[in-house]
């Protein structure tokens, strides 16, 4: 089972920037939203996949099947890669109901929450040495009480009513822009919830609440917790 994790944030917040350390060689990026990457060098340090170039390590993959078929073919044919990012995961949801803007009935919504579902649970039949982190936008969602919290964004009541994303994933972090006492800004990952949103880890796992937004750090933590 591949280690799996939420990385939920507004644009901007830094996630995609996040994964700036951890080594290209073993890093496979799937580009959902077929955006250039936000550091120097990224052209070259994630060549194209394609036929011609088949160890490239980075694919614009968008739709469910091709995310998936991508997450195989990463998991069976290309044992240098450890670390998978799928990248606006969001905009898979996004695609697919813009394409099916004009149908009527919920068929689409059912769908979409299949499709979330079976993406987010596919870590669990991949080897041990994968780490996959999800990047996806966040949303303000107000429950009946009339509570706001953020969660990560999704299409749909429906949706939000039947599946619970955060709930497939143990380790949900937020990446967040702040001020440091000087007032310089600064790009964190918060790793525990204060109430206000869907945040979450393992006890102890980070020994701070807000720490470094940085993949590679992210990744040294766990392996550090599961051993």
């Amino acid at each position: 089972m591949a280690d799996s994790i939420l990385i939920i944030g507004e644009s901007g917040s830094g996630k995609s920037t996040s994964a700036r350390h951890l080594n290209s060689e073993e890093t496979f990026w799937i580009n959902v939203a077929n955006k250039s990457l936000p550091f120097k060098g990224w052209k070259t340090k994630y060549p194209k996949f394609s036929k011609e170039n088949p160890k490239g390590r980075l694919s614009t993959a968008s739709d469910p099947n091709s995310i998936i078929k991508a997450m195989d073919y990463i998991n069976e044919k290309r044992p240098e890669i450890k670390n998978l990012i799928i990248d606006d995961w969001q905009y898979m949801s996004a695609f697919e109901f813009f394409d099916r803007a004009d149908e009527k009935g919920y068929d689409k919504f059912t769908d979409i929450g299949k499709w979330l579902a079976r993406v987010a649970k596919k870590p669990i039949t991949l080897r041990d040495d994968l780490t996959i982190f999800f990047f996806t936008h966040s949303e303000e969602n107000q429950d009946k009480k009339g509570i706001k919290k953020t969660k990560a964004k999704t299409i749909g009541r429906m949706v939000d009513e039947k599946l619970t994303l955060e709930g497939l994933f143990s380790i949900v972090l937020y990446a967040k822009v702040k001020r440091n006492e000087e007032g310089n800004l600064k790009y964190v990952f918060e790793t525990v919830n204060d109430g206000s949103n869907t945040c979450k880890s393992p006890m102890e796992m980070f020994e701070t609440a807000d720490i470094a937004n940085d993949l590679q750090l992210v990744k040294s933590a766990i392996s550090e917790y599961e051993q």
